[in-house]
């Protein structure tokens, strides 16, 4: 009979080689095969827990077999949301059944729009998007200013998408329903001749506009206003809207003729189309006109006000110009719809005497009364709106002053409009069930889209429906035939299905690998460090759950070293002893291969860490089946446990020392306490035999015990594998030495009646001399 050590030292030193001839045995492998073939079939926790052939080999590979009978308490395992922490598993203090529970997946994963990460990414987008709205302005800008100067005839402008945009945005043209024969008629014209398309079109119906106002204006002023005269004023005053509509189109598209100097039959000279000027004021419209105010409006915005200051003469003529009016309730942090031109008007012709409690300021001014008081302080005006003699409206202090106001406050409505948009979106995505929910709530749909530089007005709905509902894994699917990576980013933001409904993410790792791949760093890390350790470690998780949402190729995992030292240390294993092109092999390889490269690394760690993602043949991440109960790592994990456990099993029947010695190799790395020793009657055995301890020390007060251990053995000692090896070896010779169970020659020197003065050092040499050393 050859020794515990000898013994042990034929299945270690190979292992793969051991664990292959394991799982090749008949009984081994048909029940590995049959697990891998059935447990996909399993829709339930009671279908799997009545089908003993795969419920009592998954308790086996758990170290759990003596618990097969249990099936109510393994339900409760089973069920458990390993994300609570109250939560059964979680409770148990016998971290396998915590094991076994990760192993499955009985609740189908959650659909969801949106994940967290997702969303935050969205609403950074969002507001990169707004803060960045200056930028592309600028941009689009520079693009026009350079192309224009090639256009040679107004086709050729209608023909360029950018061009075309930035003039329609600029002068207010809605691209969804403009006629390009009354645009293109309108930029050959000249405003100053009559027979011009302009004025035979909009001039002549701006004038019959404005008779018509004037006659409904007449007729008003006629009219009492009373119950029978009710219903014709409302007809006269809706007249009037409806002629000042007309009027104010005319006025657009004299603007647009104004701006263009191309012939009649729209053609121009290269470089002609737009002199100096007409370039400038296109450029201030077009950045006007942009819904946010940006930095580079603000400054055309003083200007203007600047510009136009120090020619008013009255109140009223400062309030009647729109631009001046909002400039003043900016300046003034009034900028609120409450505050009308005459609230503006009333402050400013307010007895400015503090004192006197029958002005406007002391009567209306309530919490805004430091702004009235500000405002008014900040103009000349007498109570009669008028300026005394010699007075300006403002001192070049008090313009200075509200210049100041103006750039702290221009956007103060645009970040709160943002912050509303937010809330919104946060609040009502989880709302969404499919691509038809997304495009019917507008402040979803709008939000999404303007976070990606798209605009609601241009993309039409069915469009952004058969992006959303794209293949991305597919090149020729819908989104990438637009070849805008726009559309693109906008379909990876969110998570619907062919069929327009909302499906669990389509991560690298499934939630619940992240949640076990974290779990394990964190205990890896701070097993023996200190609170601070631990801290460290947490933030490392959740910065590798927020980072591996994003992965969507194996490159990307691969290329990012933070990511795969996570993952590999997660799993036992030391970063620096894998280079990358290892890691690139690893995760090339076939897992039912059994010849491919990972399957023929001994260390089964490697397989089960390219299980646990969902890339495809071609490395990219696919959509894993909601319907399997367990992952492909749970599968692969469970099996390879399952071998494991026979190895040590099967050496056990020829000699116990070689099942000791095998398990407490494989759990040394896991101990963290004196107590995981105690608790585990295997572990406290081999602590026994090394250090030569009777066995009724187990009857001494269990925290007695555990500072024993802490005497004898130094457990940080067991993360290093040469230490245990040499733990082993000792075990292994003492093992047969208290047993007298090896007809070892060397052994047989040392029981016999002379051996009582020779060390157990020297014994082991005598052990390892034989093998060919430990």
């Amino acid at each position: 009979m050859l020794s515990t050590y000898t013994s042990y030292n034929l299945i270690s030193k190979d292992m793969l080689k051991s664990l292959d001839r394991t799982a090749a045995e008949t009984g081994n492998a048909r029940e590995a095969e049959y697990y891998k073939e059935n447990i996909g079939k399993v829709g339930s926790v009671d279908a799997f827990l009545d089908d003993y052939r795969l419920y009592s080999y998954a308790m086996k590979a758990y170290g759990l077999d003596d618990m097969t009978y249990a099936k109510a308490f393994m339900r409760k395992v089973l069920d458990s949301d390993l994300t609570d922490a109250n939560s059964f598993a979680n409770k148990l203090t016998d971290e396998r059944y915590r094991n076994f529970a990760s192993a499955f997946s009985f609740s189908a994963s959650t659909a969801t729009p949106q994940t967290e990460t997702q969303l935050d990414e969205i609403i950074g987008l969002y507001s990169a998007t707004a803060a960045n709205a200056g930028s592309a302005i600028k941009e689009e800008t520079r693009y026009y200013n350079i192309v224009i100067d090639t256009v040679t005839s107004a086709d050729q402008l209608l023909n360029n998408d950018r061009l075309r945009n930035y003039v329609f945005t600029a002068f207010g043209i809605d691209p969804n329903t403009y006629s390009r024969t009354v645009v293109r008629g309108v930029l050959g014209s000249d405003p100053d001749d009559p027979g011009s398309y302009f004025n035979t079109t909009f001039g002549a119906r701006a004038e019959e506009a404005a008779t018509a106002i004037e006659a409904a204006n007449a007729e008003l002023a006629g009219l009492p206003s009373n119950d029978a005269n009710k219903a014709r004023i409302a007809e006269l005053r809706a007249e009037i809207t409806r002629q000042n509509a007309v009027i104010a189109n005319a006025q657009k598209y004299r603007a647009l003729a104004e701006a263009y100097s191309f012939a009649s039959d729209g053609t121009a000279t290269a470089g002609s189309v737009q002199d100096a000027a007409q370039k400038t004021a296109t450029n201030q419209l077009y950045t006007l006109s942009n819904p946010r105010v940006t930095s580079e409006a603000a400054l055309m915005n003083k200007d203007y006000f600047e510009s136009r200051i120090g020619s008013i003469t009255t109140a009223h003529e400062l309030v009647s110009d729109p631009r001046l009016l909002n400039y003043i309730k900016v300046a003034f942090d009034l900028n609120k719809a409450s505050v009308v031109s005459s609230t503006i008007s009333n402050i400013l012709t307010s007895d400015p005497d503090p004192n006197d409690a029958t002005s406007y300021i002391n009567l209306f001014g309530g919490a805004d009364k430091a702004k009235y008081v500000a405002l008014r302080a900040a103009f000349n005006f007498q109570e009669d709106g008028a300026l005394a003699s010699g007075d300006t409206a403002q001192t070049a202090a008090q313009t200075a002053a509200a210049a100041r106001g103006y750039m702290v406050h221009y956007n103060d409505k645009d970040d709160e409009a943002d912050a509303t948009a937010v809330k919104r979106f946060k609040s009502q995505i989880g709302a969404v069930k499919s691509v038809q929910d997304f495009v019917g709530e507008a402040s979803v749909y709008n939000f999404a889209l303007k976070a990606f530089g798209l605009d609601p007005a241009k993309v039409s709905a069915f469009t952004v429906k058969r992006v959303l509902k794209s293949d991305l894994n597919d090149p020729r699917s819908y989104v990438y035939q637009l070849k805008d990576d726009r559309f693109v980013q906008l379909a990876k933001a969110f998570n619907f299905g062919a069929d327009g409904n909302i499906t669990a993410p389509k991560l690298a790792q499934s939630e619940s690998e992240i949640l076990v791949m974290s779990r394990a760093y964190v205990t890896a890390k701070s097993r023996f460090g200190t609170k601070d350790d631990k801290a460290k470690a947490e933030e490392e998780a959740k910065y590798y759950a927020t980072q591996i949402q994003r992965v969507e190729t194996v490159k990307e995992f691969l290329s990012d070293e933070r990511l795969v030292s996570f993952v590999l240390t997660a799993n036992g294993i030391d970063p620096k002893s894998v280079d990358p092109v290892f890691m690139e092999k690893i995760f090339a390889s076939d897992l039912d291969d059994p010849k491919s490269f990972v399957n023929r690394q001994a260390d089964r760690g490697f397989r089960k860490i390219v299980a646990s993602f969902n890339f495809n043949a071609e490395g990219k991440v696919k959509q894993p089946d909601d319907a399997e109960i367990q992952s492909r790592r749970g599968i692969y994990e469970t099996i390879d446990s399952h071998v494991r456990q026979m190895l040590e099993e099967e050496a056990g029947n020829d000699n116990a020392g070689v099942r000791l010695a095998l398990y407490f190799e494989r759990k040394a790395a896991t101990i963290t306490t004196p107590y995981d020793i105690l608790a585990d009657d295997a572990l406290f055995e081999v602590f026994k035999v090394v250090y030569q301890l009777p066995d009724e020390v187990g009857s001494a007060d269990i925290d007695a015990q555990a500072d024993m251990i802490k005497r004898h053995l130094n457990l940080k000692e067991l993360q290093d594998p040469q230490a245990v090896s040499k733990m082993i070896v000792k075990f292994s010779v003492l093992y047969d030495l208290n047993n007298q169970a090896t007809t070892d020659p060397a052994l047989s020197v040392l029981t016999n009646s002379g051996s009582s003065g020779i060390s157990a050092n020297l014994m082991m040499s005598l052990a390892q001399l034989r093998t060919g050393g430990a």
